[in-house]
């Protein structure tokens, strides 16, 4: 599991690693690693780094000396290499001096063609934006053609500039860019929420580590973690010989309604995916339920279902008092429960306060950001890791704050971020088939905030793979978690 650092935490490891090592090192060897990674793109796109046009986009501090001294390295293999000084007067001397001497030019505006270019105007110590005249030339970047006659990629230096790098905001701007949109970012000892959490991450495109030597100095707990593969692969129950339908663990979906009945069966479709070896429904779509997925054991209410290991509750059950009395039950069953969609608008009346506070068993709710602002009386804001969290502490529940970076968080302040989202999840009823297979996970007994971020994780990668085959629907998806989760051990 990868996790990333507060920019308070990395000043703090830079400066005690800093004081073990000779001066400048550090911006020595995020530079080396900075030009390597550049080389290697130049030699993807265009045939190497000789004869290469690369511009430099420099700003003031620590982040303009990495740039300088990246774009000096680059100069001495061949590169024709120019930079534009944001703040000439704050530059980096010590990299504005090597870069001279290695050939660099430096000049006053956009040249016509690049076939590479650096951001390296503003750094993790920056907010609030880009401002003129970095704003302006940032604008102009795409009108640059390179010598394919494409346009010519950016490389972030650390960070894309003018993104808030502990939150992974980024600025509403009218008419100028406030952000760089970069196709890779080289970030230096550790990753930054802004790699990974919020409107931040796609800017930052792909994200590539260079180890300056600054791990061992983190010593503060991480910012926000990141699943992978390796996670969810160690977390999947393993399936012994002993077992059968019942040790596997059996979930409940109270889901869909007479109105809603897709709903029911798009949570079947992610429950059956799942690790458990039995589902049991109960609802008013029982008919299209059983017709679609013949296993299930089905009943009217939640009372008559018989035992199950967890419930899941709320996708299209609809807001009457027939779907308050069953979430009611669903609550008062002694084990881990999925909150969705419409049960997360039950609970914002405050009706049901007593019976969560009574619960021992596991909470598990899943907003998106409109039942998230419902619930909390204002959206999630700039800062989704942070009110994910406040919802976690105050609900006592883990919260799976839905979106293009989903959030998973935990009452006692830890989080998580999926890196798998995708634009093609953002249609109806992908939520639901998400809710059936967080449920399948709790019921097979794996921990909460370890079932939320796995199932985020999974229901990511099938709807990559369902839009791979053209425009997504969520059965597309459903569909798709089998063969994604074929590949796990079993």
């Amino acid at each position: 599991m990868r996790a990333a650092w507060r920019v308070a935490d990395v000043r703090a490891a830079e400066r005690a690693l800093m004081a073990t090592l000779p001066a400048g090192t550090l911006m020595r060897r995020a530079a080396g690693g900075l030009a390597g990674h550049c080389a290697r793109l130049l030699a993807e796109r265009d045939g190497g780094v000789y004869g290469a046009r690369v511009l430099l986009l420099v700003g003031s501090g620590d982040n303009g000396g990495d740039t300088l001294y990246a774009g000096a390295r680059l100069a001495g293999r061949g590169a024709a290499v120019s930079a534009v000084l944001l703040a000439p007067e704050r530059v980096h001397q010590g990299g504005l001096a090597e870069f001279r001497a290695s050939g660099g030019r430096v000049v006053d505006g956009l040249p016509d063609r690049a076939d590479l270019v650096l951001d390296g105007i503003v750094g993790i110590g920056g907010s609030g934006g880009l401002r003129e005249p970095a704003a302006r030339l940032v604008a102009e970047l795409p009108g640059l053609t390179g010598r394919t006659g494409d346009r010519p990629p950016v490389v972030a230096v650390d960070v894309p500039s003018g993104v808030e790098v502990d939150t992974g905001d980024v600025p509403r701007s009218v008419g100028l860019p406030g952000t760089v949109t970069a196709d890779l970012t080289v970030t230096f000892g550790c990753l930054k929420p802004a790699h990974v959490v919020g409107p931040a991450a796609p800017r930052a495109g792909q994200v590539e580590l260079v180890d300056i030597g600054l791990g061992p100095w983190l010593r503060a707990t991480p910012a926000v973690r990141v699943t992978e593969w390796s996670d969810v692969r160690d977390w999947w129950p393993r399936l012994g010989p002993e077992e059968e339908k019942y040790s596997r663990g059996v979930v409940g979906l109270a889901t869909g309604s007479a109105t809603y009945p897709g709903a029911a069966v798009l949570s079947a479709g992610g429950a059956v995916a799942g690790p458990t070896g039995m589902i049991r429904y109960a609802g008013g779509a029982r008919a299209e339920v059983l017709r679609r997925y013949p296993s299930v054991v089905a009943a009217e209410r939640v009372n008559e279902a018989g035992r199950v290991q967890a419930w899941v509750c709320g996708s299209g059950l609809g807001t009457d008092s027939t779907a308050a009395t069953e979430l009611r039950c669903v609550l008062a069953a002694p084990v881990p429960v999925v909150l969705d969609a419409d049960a997360l608008t039950l609970l914002v009346d405050g009706s049901m306060a007593e019976r969560l506070r009574e619960r021992d068993a596991p909470i598990v709710v899943t907003p998106h950001d409109r039942e998230y602002a419902r619930l909390c009386g204002e959206p999630p804001g700039g800062d989704r890791v942070g009110a994910a969290l406040r919802l976690a502490t105050w609900m006592n529940a883990v919260v799976l704050l839905k979106g293009d970076r989903t959030v998973v968080a935990t009452p006692d302040g830890r989080a998580f971020a999926n890196p798998t989202g995708t634009p093609a999840l953002a249609t109806g009823g992908t939520g639901d088939v998400l809710a059936g297979l967080l449920g399948s996970l709790l019921a097979a007994g794996v921990p909460a905030e370890r079932a939320a971020a796995s199932a985020a994780y999974l229901h990511g990668l099938a709807g990559q793979e369902a839009a791979r085959r053209g425009p997504v629907i969520a059965a597309d998806v459903a569909a798709a978690l089998r063969p994604v989760i074929a590949r796990l051990p079993r």
